[in-house]
C-alpha cells in the first residue's frame, strides 16, 4: 500500500501524462463487497487529511482481504481534492470530510453514482503540552494574545468553525489559515500556535503530541463524511468494493474506534 499526502501542483503536473493511459471504464453506482468478488490491481483513493490514520489502516486490512489489490492514498484538504480531480488528476474512490465539497465534486462531473455518508466529526480545540496560553474554552480563541491557527474557510474544519464562530458570535483571532486539519495540528504540535481547532478525531490521534479541549459550542456543527466513486475510475471494481468495505462493519469498527460518529 502507498501513501501520499497530496501536492496540488505535483498531481496537477501529472494529471495529464497519467490520464492518457487511463482507462474510459465507468465506476458507476457502488456494488456490495461480498467474500466472492474478486478485487485486483491499484484502487487509488483521494481521501481528506482527517481520515489519514484510519483509512491507512483500513487499506491494509483491505488489501489483505484482497491479496490481488493495492490501495493507494493521496490525502489532503478536501477542496484541494476536488480541484485537483476537477482538472483530471487520477483517482478511483473520493471521500471527502463534508457534504459541500462532496456537491461540487458531483456538479463538476467528476463523481458519479450516489455518494455514501459513512461517518460524522465534530471540532475540538488542540493545544501544546502544557496549555502555555491556558486556553480553557471557544471564547478564549478571540483574544489577540492567543496565536490560533485554523482552516481555510474552503477547507471543512475551516467552514464548521466558521459556522461556530457565527452561531455564538465570538470571532477566533487566527493567526494563520491552513490548507488542511494535519497543518493545524503539525503547527500546534510543533509549539509555533498556543492553540489550533482540529476535528476530534485528529485531536484523539495526536495522542501525546498534544492536548485536547472539547468545546460544548462544537454541538452546533457536526461534518457529515460522504464517499463516491470517481467517474471514469479506473479500477471500477475495486473503487466499489472499496467503498463498500468502508461503509461495512470492518469500515465502522474502524471509524468508530477513532472516534469517528456514525452517518
Amino acid at each position: 500500500m502507498r501513501t501520499r499526502f497530496a501536492s496540488t501542483a505535483a498531481l496537477l503536473a501529472a494529471a495529464a501524462v497519467a490520464l492518457a493511459g487511463c482507462s474510459a471504464a465507468s465506476a458507476g453506482a457502488p456494488l456490495p463487497a461480498t467474500s466472492s468478488t474478486k478485487v485486483t490491481g491499484t484502487v487509488t483513493v483521494f481521501a481528506a487529511a482527517s481520515l489519514t490514520k484510519t483509512f491507512t489502516a483500513l487499506g491494509t486490512a483491505f488489501e489483505a482481504a484482497h491479496p490481488g489489490a493495492e490501495v493507494t492514498f493521496s490525502f489532503a484538504g478536501s477542496s484541494d481534492l476536488v480541484s485537483q480531480l476537477t482538472a483530471g488528476a487520477p483517482a478511483d474512490v473520493f471521500a471527502s470530510a463534508d457534504q459541500a465539497n462532496m456537491r461540487k465534486a458531483i456538479a463538476g462531473g467528476v463523481v458519479e453514482g450516489s455518494p455514501v455518508d459513512f461517518a460524522t466529526n465534530v471540532l475540538a480545540i488542540v493545544v501544546p503540552p502544557g496549555n502555555p496560553a491556558h486556553v480553557t474554552r471557544f471564547a478564549d480563541l478571540a483574544s489577540p494574545s492567543i496565536k490560533t491557527v485554523i482552516c481555510a474557510p474552503q477547507v471543512p474544519c475551516g467552514a464548521a468553525t466558521a459556522t461556530v464562530e457565527k452561531s455564538t458570535g465570538v470571532s477566533v483571532h487566527a493567526v494563520s489559515e491552513e490548507s488542511s486539519v494535519t497543518d493545524v495540528l503539525g503547527k500546534v504540535s510543533s509549539g509555533e500556535a498556543d492553540a489550533g481547532i482540529v476535528y476530534r478525531t485528529d485531536a484523539e490521534g495526536a495522542g501525546s503530541r498534544v492536548e485536547s479541549i472539547p468545546f460544548p459550542e462544537a454541538a452546533k456543527t457536526v461534518n457529515v463524511y460522504p464517499i463516491a466513486a470517481v467517474a471514469h475510475a479506473s479500477n471500477a471494481g475495486g473503487a466499489a468494493a472499496f467503498i463498500a468495505y468502508v461503509a461495512g462493519p470492518a469500515g465502522r469498527k474502524a471509524l468508530a474506534a477513532a472516534g469517528f460518529g456514525a452517518p
